[in-house]
């Protein structure tokens, strides 16, 4: 229980599971069980949406500690317990997660016909998974929940992907748990060190110096890789084109921002200095993310490919945005992330729109779709523009504010990230001057029928979001700066041990 004696967040985290449970007790011939578990699925995720509506409204944006806390033994004698909370930098993530799912099984209603049962039931624990990892305050239940992922997106990939799905699915999987074993091995040493795995007990006890740079490196190795962060990118372009079009979603929208939270909750309050060591890395490999896979982007020929390396440029800038150790990079890289998933989410929605039509991505076989679906096309316009940062949507202000930051920290990592709002804007145009404006050359694309009512129902809320962060981001950016400006604080006085104790 928390203070309030409600426990908010535990029902956030483990009400999916009472859907999951509800779908494994429908009976009936293969369609009814199919409706009831569509059913059941959207129900079930749209309660949990209200409830994470309820958190945002009553969290008090002032206050730096975390809130609706909850905590409870679960391996007392080894330092563990089950402690869960929200603070302003991780409550949005949490309702971009509710958010998402529900839209994700609404986009999935008419995809999806094969296994239908299974495929909720993936979701709904994949929802479960995602919440309660920006809840966890203690490492081992982060850890649980952060591999917990793995299990129901490789699932989602392996069955209902592409032709290359289990390929894909595979790939995915090692290379996100061959990371993660590191980061288990040094939360296993921060627990030797500190005799528990409380993030607010380790916040109390310095690692050791000598330690920090082989902690940090072991967490990098799992984070970098769910961002994910060039070289280790590779995974990314294959799950996305493989995956179904609401995996994709779910994909980019929030399974991305697990890296960039990990880095922002763990490596930079629990290992200042190794952060500030290795920052110039952590700049050069994201100005080459950006500049690097924008330029592969040009070279797709399959849309979700080209929108997949936009998602690596665009993680890019939000790893510039964290370790410029100032207010307005790591607002801004916060900002992008949650815009990210926003927009990128979008996007493979519009990508899944027309596969569902005509099933294919490859952009050569498209032209001219402003004339037989003018509303699909102005609904593209919109999230190609909030992709480019275009002022008024929501990728704007989050790219201004990285790049300010870094602009204090390293002119030249500020030129390098800049460029990539520079290429991002000409391959999205690109991409949709081929496919929206070009001429109508096959007979299959004058057939095309425009948005369903159901499919506006999906992109109605994204369209409210994009255009209510672009023009009003305050009324976001306001409920991280309390916690966003204590974390610097609490940097810079951990940067300052050293040097005092050295006079």
């Amino acid at each position: 229980m928390n203070a309030a004696g409600f426990p908010l967040l535990s029902l956030l985290t483990f009400l999916p599971l009472a859907g999951v449970v509800a779908i494994l007790c429908v009976r009936g011939d293969e369609a009814t069980v199919a409706s009831n578990a569509r059913w059941t699925a959207l129900w079930t995720s749209l309660i949990v949406f209200v409830l994470s509506l309820i958190l945002w409204f009553q969290f008090d944006a002032s206050v730096v500690e975390p809130q609706f806390v909850e905590q409870m033994n679960w391996l007392p004698d080894f330092g563990v317990n089950y402690h869960m909370g929200v603070d302003g930098i991780s409550v949005l993530f949490v309702l971009l997660s509710t958010l998402l799912t529900p839209i994700c099984i609404l986009a999935s209603w008419e995809a999806v016909q094969t296994r239908v049962r299974e495929y909720m039931i993936a979701f709904l624990v994949l929802e479960t998974m995602m919440v309660g990892m920006f809840c966890a305050l203690d490492l081992i239940i982060f850890y649980v929940f952060f591999e917990g992922v793995l299990i129901p997106m490789f699932l989602i990939i392996g069955i209902w992907g592409g032709q290359r799905r289990v390929y894909a699915a595979f790939k995915f999987f090692l290379y996100t748990l061959l990371g993660s074993v590191l980061m288990l091995l040094a939360i296993l040493a921060l627990w030797y060190n500190a005799g528990s795995t409380d993030i607010a007990v380790l916040m109390q006890k310095a690692v050791p110096s000598s330690w920090q740079y082989w902690m940090f490196l072991a967490f990098f190795a799992s984070f970098a890789v769910k961002v994910p962060m060039w070289p280790v990118h590779t995974w990314l372009p294959d799950a996305h084109v493989e995956a179904p079009t609401a995996g994709s979603v779910i994909l980019a929208g929030v399974l991305l921002k697990m890296g960039g939270y990990g880095f922002l909750r763990f490596s930079i309050p629990l290992f200042p200095e190794a952060s500030q060591f290795f920052a110039p890395m952590m700049f050069a490999l994201s100005v080459v993310a950006v500049i690097y896979t924008s330029m592969v982007a040009f070279a797709q020929q399959d849309m979700k490919k080209l929108i997949a390396y936009s998602s690596v440029a665009h993680m890019g800038v939000v790893t510039v945005g964290l370790f410029t150790f100032n207010q307005q990079g790591i607002s801004g890289a916060i900002f992008t992330m949650l815009a990210h998933g926003v927009v990128s989410g979008a996007l493979f929605l519009c990508v899944g729109v027309v596969y569902d039509r005509l099933h294919t991505r490859e952009i050569a076989r498209y032209g001219g779709v402003a004339k037989v679906m003018p509303a699909y096309a102005l609904v593209f316009m919109l999230f190609t523009m909030a992709s480019v940062a275009l002022p008024g949507t929501a990728n704007f202000p989050g790219e201004f504010l990285v790049i300010t930051g870094a602009w204090r920290s390293n002119g030249w990592v500020a030129l390098g990230t800049g460029m990539g709002m520079i290429l991002g804007a000409a391959y999205m145009l690109w991409l949709y001057r081929r496919v929206v404006f070009s001429r109508i050359t096959r007979d299959e694309v004058r057939g095309l029928l425009d948005l369903s009512p159901r499919e506006l129902a999906i992109f109605a809320p994204l369209i409210v979001l994009t255009l209510w962060m672009g023009i009003y981001p305050s009324s976001f950016t306001h409920v991280w700066e309390a916690s966003v400006a204590a974390l610097i604080e609490r940097h810079e006085a951990a940067l300052a041990v050293p040097r005092v104790a050295g006079l």
